[in-house]
């Protein structure tokens, strides 16, 4: 997949309505500070599209990401983030399940984890929420690079067996330092667009 352009073209807050996007739309979830941002931009080839930040749960939003006029990258808010009130955490749920809900475009959601540590509790039922949504969350494994390579094959054991993952579940370890991982997210994202065209 070769990126010749990507523009952050809509952001819809709580009260926005949704765009009726006429090409296809793969959504990026997971909670705060997991990576998404980094991993958005590795994947658009761009620096600072996708605005990370040292401060969890900075995006309260759903961006959207036009790429090469022939697909959207849906970044969804990050969850989890303990110091958001309830209140804003309500809203974020249905925000996200409003977009997972409505979306006519939406043909597949990756949902990241840190490959270093054993999934959350909100992972579990973000990745549970996914698949009563209809969708087989492609889980994306982020931060391998501080990992050993001898671990990588029990961390992905521990993650599908904390989300109760099917046998074929796909994971993908990724890292944004050095870019590992991200040519085999691209084959994803283009089995998707010729299965949507």
């Amino acid at each position: 997949m070769i990126i010749k352009n990507a523009i952050l073209e809509t952001v819809c807050g709580v009260t926005s309505k949704l765009p009726e996007n006429t090409v296809p739309e793969v959504a990026f979830a997971g909670k705060s500070n997991v990576g998404k941002s980094s991993l958005i931009n590795a994947l658009m080839n761009r620096k600072s599209l996708a605005r990370t930040s040292s401060q969890p749960g900075k995006t309260q939003t759903i961006n959207f990401y036009q790429v090469n006029g022939s697909i959207y990258f849906v970044d969804l808010p990050g969850y989890g983030y303990a110091r958001a009130n309830e209140h804003v955490k309500a809203q974020w749920g249905k925000m996200v399940e409003n977009y997972l809900h409505r979306s006519r475009q939406l043909k597949a959601v990756f949902l990241l984890v840190d490959i270093r540590h054993k999934p959350s509790e909100n992972d579990r039922v973000m990745y549970e929420w996914i698949r009563d949504q209809g969708y087989q969350p492609i889980i994306i494994a982020t931060k391998l690079d501080k990992i050993n390579r001898s671990q990588i094959q029990k961390q992905i054991k521990l993650l599908k067996d904390t989300l109760k993952a099917d046998k074929d579940a796909r994971v993908v370890p990724f890292s944004a330092t050095t870019k590992q991982g991200r040519e085999e997210i691209y084959e994803i994202i283009e089995e998707i667009l010729q299965g949507a065209g």
